[in-house]
């Protein structure tokens, strides 16, 4: 486990607030909620950056789905937009993202080889994003 170091940064004495705690460590491991809703931002502005490149509907995503006990749910808006829903708590992270690639896919209507191919599109996008965070 990494070492966590804790900082106290004192307060002017006008302020009477109490003192606030800054702690510094990596969030390299995405074991906390919020590296990985940073990460799944950052997946997907990847995602839609990707489809946007092959001029496809470039959905939406969203954690975690409406509906209760899903893992992944796509929505399609009366302005042709989708969203992609997605569950990240208590997942492996690469599931994730395999629900993400696929919604992408869904919300394109895409099927056979041109599912194929964007699906390795997709996850080439992905790749150096993913490598970063393995390396790390």
């Amino acid at each position: 486990m990494k070492e966590i170091r804790q900082t106290e940064i004192k307060q002017t004495e006008a302020h009477t607030s109490p003192p606030m705690r800054v702690v510094h460590g990596e969030n390299s491991t995405l074991d906390n909620s919020t590296g990985r809703c940073l990460a799944f931002a950052e997946a997907a502005r990847q995602l839609r950056a990707a489809a946007g490149d092959q001029s496809l509907v470039a959905p939406s995503f969203r954690s975690p789905p409406r509906e209760v006990g899903r893992r992944r749910s796509l929505a399609r808006h009366q302005d042709g937009s989708v969203t992609v829903a997605v569950m990240i708590r208590s997942r492996v992270w690469e599931a994730v993202l395999a629900d993400m690639v696929e919604g992408v896919i869904a919300a394109n209507r895409l099927e056979g080889v041109d599912a194929e191919a964007l699906r390795d599109q997709l996850w080439e996008a992905l790749k150096g994003e993913y490598a970063r965070r393995e390396a790390a």
